[in-house]
């Protein structure tokens, strides 16, 4: 067991420093960046919680983990009873861990931010399921002596669906997912770079849940082989959680030129396709010299750090706004920073060029300057006149926002969609205007964080147990 230190004590000490691989090395390859704490490490951050009451970072989690909980339970060197305690909420711990924002929301409402900075909360969680997975250690035993006797089909396998499925298998439900790709895991698997969390850790994770009696059905659209009305049928409840997949685009001159991807196909393409290790997996993708990605966001961050590994010799960022606008969380902008990626910032592009070819060979921008705020609250960015000037480059990269495809909303009779197309549902317990039909995630929200979808597919699992308990 660790020392435990006074709180006076705990102000003084630093935040444990996580390594991580060299900028230079790691932009030639696509191991994950930063290492994770050892145990000494992550007692030594343990040690810096000042196990509030009542916990204020708790109340920042959309997962309800019992956070100073499981950092007491490091202190006491009993990694196991730590995971444990996580499991009781989330599922999903390790990838949690890894991509969650935790500078929003846990380590955002920490008290330790008055003084300095934050206990590494994300960190923390990420040691905890890492040392789990390396022991052998799980927490997913059923009581069959629980089990209700209903069913509950969920219809995508990404965080909100995952979520959904852990919590209603613990309660006692016979659950079914239907994933459209031949791998579950959803935007985990096909979103976020290895680099950023690697497909085994999702991959373990999903097989804890399956281990838990929820049936994963992979290559199965749900719209085209079986409506949403043919669900509502066969099961006791429906949870939609299909999530946004469906790209967007700018509009502009040039877009449909050989060399213009969106994120969604160049991310999935290389995450899920294994791209990055052609032509040992047979998808091939093309990354020129010069890859320009459009956006500012944590995706348009995932691509061109993704770019830079595949060979590009300059990638580069082109976001409308100034960096203190940029949605991506700061750890990405500050780990793209170092890997030498350049920022044309306050800049918009008008029109793509492409060669006799039907090849891109350039990108047409004009300069910006931010005005009066917009509806967002940010600087709305008004174009400088006569500042436009020609860019050589060999692919553009549109990462701008993901929209709801449409096929599951089709299949469902009686289940409102808004004018973008996205499910009408509750924001705390995800019901619909069909009562056997919740949803959640980013086909009710748009793309937003996984940690957001995790709490969405709770919620929903909490609602539909007690719609189901009552009848």
């Amino acid at each position: 067991m660790a020392e435990r230190i006074k709180p006076a004590e705990k102000f003084k000490r630093d935040r444990v420093p996580m390594k991580e691989q060299d900028p230079k090395e790691r932009v030639k390859n696509f191991n994950e960046v930063p290492y994770g704490y050892s145990l000494e490490e992550a007692i030594k951050e343990a040690q810096r919680c000042l196990q509030c009451k009542p916990a204020a970072c708790v109340e920042g989690c959309p997962a309800d983990v019992h956070i100073p909980q499981f950092i007491d339970k490091i202190i006491d060197e009993d990694i196991e009873a730590a995971f444990k305690e996580i499991k009781i909420t989330n599922a999903l711990p390790a990838v949690c861990g890894r991509v969650c924002p935790q500078e929003e929301q846990c380590e955002g409402n920490c008290v330790m931010n008055k003084k300095g900075k934050p206990i590494a909360i994300g960190r923390l969680e990420r040691f905890v399921a890492d040392w789990a997975r390396e022991h052998g250690i799980v927490d997913e035993d059923i009581d069959e002596s629980q089990k209700k006797g209903k069913k509950v089909a969920i219809v995508g396998s990404g965080p909100a669906g995952l979520a959904c499925a852990a919590d209603l298998a613990k309660l006692g439900y016979d659950v079914t997912v239907f994933e459209a790709l031949h791998k579950p895991g959803g935007v985990l698997i096909y979103g976020i770079p290895e680099f950023r969390l690697p497909k085994s850790i999702v991959n373990y994770e999903v097989e804890q849940i399956k281990k838990m009696g929820v049936k994963i059905y992979t290559d199965y659209v749900i719209g085209y082989i079986k409506t949403v009305d043919e669900l509502v049928e066969e099961y006791d409840a429906v949870f939609l959680a299909n999530g946004a997949g469906a790209p967007s685009f700018l509009g502009i001159p040039g877009e449909n030129l050989n060399g213009v991807y969106s994120a969604s196909e160049f991310l999935t393409r290389s995450n899920l396709m294994r791209a990055f290790d052609f032509p040992e997996f047979d998808t091939p993708i093309q990354a020129g010299k010069r890859v320009v990605v459009i956006g500012g966001g944590n995706v348009a961050m995932d691509a061109v750090r993704t770019a830079k590994r595949l060979g590009a010799e300059e990638a580069i960022i082109v976001y409308r706004r100034s960096r203190a606008e940029m949605p991506a969380r700061a750890e990405e902008i500050e780990h793209a920073e170092a890997e030498g990626i350049r920022f044309e910032l306050l800049t918009n592009p008008i029109r793509v060029i492409g060669d006799e070819n039907g090849n891109v060979k350039g990108l047409e921008c004009v300069r910006m300057e931010l005005g009066e705020p917009d509806e967002s609250g940010r600087r709305r960015p008004v174009p400088i006149e006569g500042s436009n000037f020609v860019m050589d480059v060999d692919n553009v990269i549109v990462a701008i926002g993901q929209n709801a495809n449409p096929i599951v909303a089709r299949s469902a009779t009686g289940v409102e969609t808004n004018k973008w197309g996205y499910f009408v549902a509750d924001e705390e317990t995800g019901k619909t205007t069909h009562p056997k039909v919740w949803a959640g995630g980013d086909i009710v929200t748009g793309a937003a964080t996984v940690i957001l979808a995790v709490g969405a597919g709770k919620k929903a699992a909490k609602s539909i147990h007690e719609t189901l308990s009552a009848q």
